[in-house]
């Protein structure tokens, strides 16, 4: 740990925290803004949800090969330019003429999803005292849902008070605040134990680290395989109007928060844990269709998904970590290319059932893909006790 006071060891923390946030906001907003985007274009939800699975792919590749190929750069410089980057892809985003101009966007926030998440995720032992960890951990990891309870909601408001591309006209504008704030509050961070591909390749060889892979594939294929289409789902099957959809992202968002910090508070049975949570999450979904039709069904099942996957990201992140104690940023690194890579694979699987069928039956199908999840988490445990 540096040499520095607690005060500005937390500051860097909620400044890692931030730029997750404006990542995780910029990759979902999409989600919420989905129909005016198309409308723009005048493409189809199937081919409006590229933009979900763009940023997945490109991130897939840019985990690993960014890891290694800035193995010796300072941590904080690289964390500093990825915000530059991801700045830019938002401006981009906000003056794009064409479709082709926000899919390049995309290409650009992938690589800095995945390179900002292998390096700055497993950056609070650097940053705080060894038993302020787990507490700091978990502030980092509630940006996957505060960028649902906050920021998904907010750029949707702003979507249809001032057009969809003001909400990525102020993503940039926060972007450019976190730069400052990490340059600001991060100490220099030398690489500690760089991230070879003989390290990666090993990785892959631990069995822990295949079933988890397993797991990731299964899980994250199930939530954005439906989440992505959740808007249009609210809009035709619960006849949910924008302001009615903006609420309803904003209960699956709060909910989202305290799954996070739930989940970092049971870390340490974090096995039990992260199975619950696959188990609710493939309920929920499940049944929306059913009781998705009325409002206050739809408002509740929304509750209980958040609750589940909020659980997810620490659960999913502790699970890499302790297959591979002696590599943390390689361990990240395979964790954040596992996930993106699934989240490209479920929203553009999603989109092809929804094109071929409908919202309810992407749910449908999303949730047998959970149960299976569960199911390979529950004898993974039980293999290893």
């Amino acid at each position: 740990m540096p040499a520095r006071g607690p005060v500005r060891g937390w500051l860097a923390v909620v400044s890692v925290m931030t730029g997750i946030f404006s990542i995780v906001t910029t990759e979902l907003l999409p989600i919420g803004l989905l129909t005016p985007i198309g409308a723009t274009f005048r493409i189809p939800d199937g081919t409006a949800g590229l933009m979900m699975t763009l940023p997945g792919i490109v991130a897939a590749v840019a985990a690993p090969v960014v890891t290694v190929a800035v193995r010796r750069a300072d941590r904080r410089g690289v964390l500093c330019g990825l915000m530059l980057a991801l700045a830019l892809a938002d401006l981009v985003n906000a003056l794009a003429p064409g479709y082709w101009a926000v899919l390049a966007a995309r290409v650009v926030l992938g690589v800095v999803i995945g390179a900002f998440w292998s390096i700055g995720a497993g950056l609070a032992p650097r940053l705080v005292a060894a038993e302020r960890q787990g507490r700091a951990n978990t502030v980092i990891f509630s940006a996957v849902p505060l960028g649902s309870v906050l920021g998904v909601p907010t750029g949707v408001l702003l979507g249809h008070l001032a057009g969809w591309r003001a909400a990525f006209a102020a993503m940039a504008v926060l972007s450019l605040a976190v730069f400052a704030a990490l340059a600001a509050t991060l100490p220099p961070l030398p690489p500690q134990a760089p991230a070879h591909l003989a390290v990666l390749r090993g990785l892959l060889r631990t069995r822990a680290v295949r079933a988890g892979l397993a797991v990731t594939l299964l899980l994250v294929t199930a939530h954005f395989g439906t989440y992505t289409y959740v808007t249009p789902f609210l809009e035709d099957v619960t006849h949910a109007g924008p302001d009615a959809v903006t609420v309803f992202l904003l209960v699956y968002g709060i909910a989202g928060v305290v799954g996070n910090f739930a989940g970092g508070a049971w870390a340490g049975r974090w096995r039990s844990t992260f199975t619950t949570a696959i188990g609710l999450l493939a309920a929920s979904v499940l049944l929306l269709p059913v009781l998705g039709t009325t409002r206050p069904g739809a408002a509740l099942l929304l509750v209980v998904w958040g609750l589940a996957y909020g659980a997810v990201p620490v659960c999913a992140q502790t699970w890499f970590v302790r297959a591979a104690p002696h590599a943390p940023e390689a361990a990240t690194a395979v964790f954040t290319a596992s996930f993106q890579a699934t989240i490209s694979i479920g929203a553009l699987a999603g989109g092809v059932v929804v094109d071929a069928s409908s919202t309810s039956v992407v749910m449908v199908v999303g949730g047998c893909i959970a149960l299976v999840a569960a199911a390979v988490a529950h004898v993974s445990a039980s293999r290893d006790r």
